[in-house]
Formats: structure tokens, sequence, C-alpha cells
């Protein structure tokens, strides 16, 4: 029997469903580690089935180091407003700004396969996979820019 005091555990390291983090840990008889990892691969399925549907909102963020010489503006995309003013949806707009100013990837691909700045046991491909599954949404990248005034860069 899986106790509440673990799925409020797994929930608050993963701010995944409370419904999700009891199927994860009834999945795997009680094991944190492993219900996490189970949470990524369905995360990764999730994903998968949401990816044909439109993106039809989102919200911008900007992130200014500071030294007032480095920053990024990022567009961040759902389906819908519901989610794009989401307090967590913004979080990780910012978050995602600030990763861009901080590791200054090139292009999508290189982005979505970069460690995460904040976390480099993720990938940034596995923070949207997680951003998916919790708000149950499709999301994705959009444009972004950054910006370096330093002159020996």
């Amino acid at each position: 029997m899986i106790s509440a005091k673990q799925i409020k555990s797994l929930r608050d390291r993963t701010g995944i469903s409370i419904a999700e983090c009891k199927r994860a840990l009834e999945a795997v008889a009680g094991d944190e580690d492993k219900a996490i990892d189970w949470l990524k691969a369905a995360g990764e399925q999730i994903a998968g089935k949401k990816a044909s549907r439109t993106l039809g909102a989102g919200a911008v963020s900007a992130y200014v180091h500071s030294t007032g010489t480095l920053g990024a503006l990022l567009e961040l995309q759902s389906e819908t407003d519901f989610v794009a003013k989401n307090k967590d949806f913004r979080l990780l707009a910012d978050d995602l700004a600030m990763h861009v100013a901080a590791m200054g990837p090139q292009d999508v691909t290189e982005l979505l396969a970069q460690p995460f700045v904040k976390d480099p046991n993720q990938t940034v491909a596995d923070l949207i996979k997680s951003a998916i599954q919790k708000f149950g949404e499709r999301i994705e990248i959009g444009a972004w820019h950054r910006l370096d005034a330093r002159a020996d860069v």
C-alpha cells in the first residue's frame, strides 16, 4: 500500500500530479527513485502523443545577468493561455531564458541536448518533457535571442 506521505514526497520532487505519482509508486512497489525513472519514461510517451497538437499561446521571458552585460529573451509556447498564464509555466520560461544566457546555444538541437544549468542531471529536453507531463499540454521553445555586451566575446 502506497502512503500519502510517499505520494506527497514524490510530488514535491517532481511537480507531477498526485494521480501520476501514485500510479508510478504503485508500478515500482513504492521505490521513489524508480518511480522518478518511471515518470520520465511516461513523460516521453505523453510528449510523443501531444506532438501534433497546435501551439496557440505562450509566454515571453527575459533574463539579464546581474552584471548587466549578458541577457536573453525567450519565447516558450503552449497550447492554451490557461497554461501560459500558470505561475510554474512562467518560472519555466524564466529558467530557460537564464539557461540560454548562460550556455549560449546556437540552435534548438543544441539547446535541447544541453544539461540544464540549474540541474545538470537532466537535459533541457528532459525538462520540457517533464513540463509537458505536468501541464498536460504540448510545450515547445520558440524563438530566443542572446545578447552579450562583453568586448572579449
